[in-house]
């Protein structure tokens, strides 16, 4: 494990801060976040910065777990670069990587557009942080949740309960204030308590090495992790 000292670089992009300095970074991106919580850039820096606690425990549950351990030697990366797209959308429909490829497309969002980590001290914890950004996606596949707003808060709760990342907390409690009363209902009386059921029941969700679990069914994969049935809603 290599930590900053010195006020070196430790991996590409990497820049050096104070806890000062990642304390105004944290309170800056914050409200940009709340103003704007499509504004990824932000969330990445808030992420980075207040996640201090989160991420050498999702790091330590990742070594102590076979799968997990493997993948933080291995350092997969999930990018357009290394997805044989044309594949993954032959796959039959309901398969993880044939719903993954058509997530992206319906939604029109790309894994490209994820921030590289530049503010974690540690070089392994920055790869932590970029493996949970980049299965962020895999999320919403594994749940049945869209990129509106609504289906975006369903997916911080749960990443919130397994994760405890401050940002997905954050997003998780204040994202409901931009839904309108129905969708309010509809979130506090049946998607946030599956959210959190399912977030509770689940295993880490790092641990799964999604590059090589294209051609598992999502629904197989979902009772494999302990992910509950989403709710019969409209999101």
């Amino acid at each position: 494990m290599m930590e900053a000292e010195g006020g070196f670089p430790l991996y590409p992009g990497h820049i050096p801060t104070s806890p000062l300095q990642k304390a105004l970074l944290a309170a800056g991106s914050a409200l940009a976040a709340l103003r704007d919580p499509y504004r990824h850039d932000m969330v990445a820096v808030l992420g980075e910065t207040t996640g201090c606690l989160a991420l050498p425990s999702l790091r330590d549950k990742m070594r102590h777990h076979p799968e997990g351990y493997r993948i933080l030697q291995e350092r997969p990366r999930i990018r357009l670069s290394t997805l044989d797209v044309d594949r993954l959308r032959g796959l039959p429909d309901g398969t993880l990587g044939r719903e993954y490829v058509r997530f992206l497309e319906d939604n029109k969002v790309s894994p490209d557009t994820r921030m590289p980590a530049k503010f974690v001290d540690d070089e392994e914890l920055a790869y932590v942080i970029q493996r949970y950004r980049e299965v962020h996606d895999l999320m919403h596949t594994l749940l049945g949740m869209p990129t509106n707003m609504l289906g975006e808060v369903v997916v911080k709760w749960f990443e919130a309960v397994q994760t405890g990342l401050p940002m997905c907390i954050l997003g998780a409690a204040f994202g409901p204030v931009r839904l309108n009363a129905r969708k309010l209902q509809v979130l506090a009386t049946e998607l946030v308590p599956w959210a959190i059921r399912s977030g509770r029941n689940a295993s880490c969700i790092l641990n799964v090495y999604y590059e090589q679990r294209w051609e598992q069914s999502v629904e197989s994969l979902r009772e494999e992790i302990g992910i509950l049935p989403p709710p019969a809603v409209r999101v």
